[in-house]
């Protein structure tokens, strides 16, 4: 699959769960139910949902043969996230992170020992002054995750973290500000600034910050250390639409680069991906009669912002 085509498979995440607004799909190159089953042994609370396959049609725009997994949903403690199989085209950086809010010092240790095999630690497991154990880790998949004990019983304890870097460091708080006010039922929490001598990076930018879009809780934080990586498609954050009215406002709200607009997917003005997907496209992509899947497939592949009635157009023909 040629590089600029790849961008055309993203959309395949399509089959996502209502239930949360806001759910990140993770891009491997084949290893998306290998990476939901590791992920899913290490927690006591997670299950593995839905698979998709990949059929017949856009293969010479996805490349992927058919009958192979498209996407996996899976769920950690609560948290919903989806794997996608989309070939070697994006690599996963520490500009989105996950922490993990953990219950004790034990349960920090186990998890960063199972991270640990194949995996590379980006900042030692140690005593910081947040948390009384604290690791940055980058598994054998390459996702990283930020494990800590956290300072009370707060949920959820799967949360999302967006660090600005390199062009975009000293961002965050715009950021924050801006995706709080795209996102209804949003709202800032606690914010932890740079102080004088605490160079590169600028005094008042944010050390780490909060803030909930959706009822869902984030966190964002700047490094202007010398960085070599920056935010791209291998972490995306899809925003599960039940209307067109949703899906155009989306659009319209977050898309900065258009050049990047594809199947439903985006850029913001930070360099963040998202996708904007309607919640019906995941009854139809799960839809037991394969050549209903292939016309949606065929359909969407055509699209930069998605069309609901174009969708179900091309869903509801006669075989």
């Amino acid at each position: 699959m040629k590089t600029e085509t790849a961008k055309k498979v993203k959309t395949v995440n399509g089959k996502q769960r209502s239930s949360q607004k806001i759910t990140p799909c993770l891009w491997f190159d084949d290893q998306a139910k290998e990476a939901a089953t590791f992920y899913t042994s290490l927690f006591k609370n997670a299950r593995i949902g839905t698979t998709t396959h990949y059929g017949k049609e856009g293969y010479e725009i996805h490349g992927q043969p058919e009958g192979r997994v498209m996407t996996v949903e899976f769920e950690i403690e609560g948290f919903q996230f989806v794997g996608l199989n989309g070939g070697p085209h994006f690599k996963f950086t520490p500009a989105i992170s996950f922490f993990v809010l953990c219950e004790s010092t034990n349960q920090v240790d186990s998890l960063w020992n199972k991270l640990a095999k194949g995996g590379q630690a980006l900042m030692p497991l140690d005593k910081y002054d947040w948390s009384e154990k604290y690791g940055w880790i980058q598994d054998k998949f390459g996702l990283s995750w930020q494990l800590m004990v956290a300072q009370d019983k707060i949920t959820p304890k799967i949360i999302p973290s967006l660090m600005f870097v390199g062009d975009q460091a000293g961002n965050a708080e715009e950021a924050i500000h801006f995706y709080t006010h795209v996102f209804k039922d949003s709202s800032v929490g606690q914010i932890a600034r740079y102080g004088p001598g605490q160079e590169p990076d600028k005094e008042g930018t944010i050390m780490y910050a909060d803030f909930t879009l959706k009822n869902q809780r984030f966190a964002a934080m700047d490094s202007a250390q010398d960085h070599q990586f920056n935010f791209n498609e291998a972490v995306s954050l899809t925003i599960n639409c039940d209307t067109q009215e949703e899906v155009d406002y989306y659009w319209q709200k977050l898309s900065a680069v258009p050049e990047a607009e594809q199947c439903g997917w985006l850029k913001d003005k930070y360099g963040v991906s998202w996708q904007v997907s309607p919640t019906v496209l995941q009854k139809m992509m799960s839809d037991s009669d394969q050549k209903k899947v292939d016309r949606v497939m065929k359909a969407f592949l055509q699209m930069k912002k998605f069309d609901i009635k174009k969708l179900k157009k091309a869903f509801e023909e006669k075989n």
